[in-house]
């Protein structure tokens, strides 16, 4: 596995290192989480819909809306 490299302020390393420990992570493993939402996030995780919502059977149909209301203006 790659290894990366970069540089924070304190501030940011610090707060970086208390979240980690906060989820019973190391820094490094909690780093990888944050890169892999940000540049993986493009896809649902394999498997999302079958373990987290069911299984879906059926169509999927919108009810009817109503009519358009009618505003004042703005302005």
């Amino acid at each position: 596995m790659p290894q990366l490299h970069l540089y924070v302020p304190e501030e940011t390393a610090e707060a970086l290192r208390r979240r980690a420990r906060e989820r019973g992570s190391s820094l490094s493993a909690y780093l990888a989480e944050i890169v892999g939402r940000e540049v993986g996030g493009e896809r649902w995780p394999e498997g999302f819909f079958e373990e987290v919502l069911g299984r879906w059977e059926g169509e999927l149909e919108r009810p009817p809306q109503g009519a358009y209301e009618d505003r004042a203006r703005l302005g």
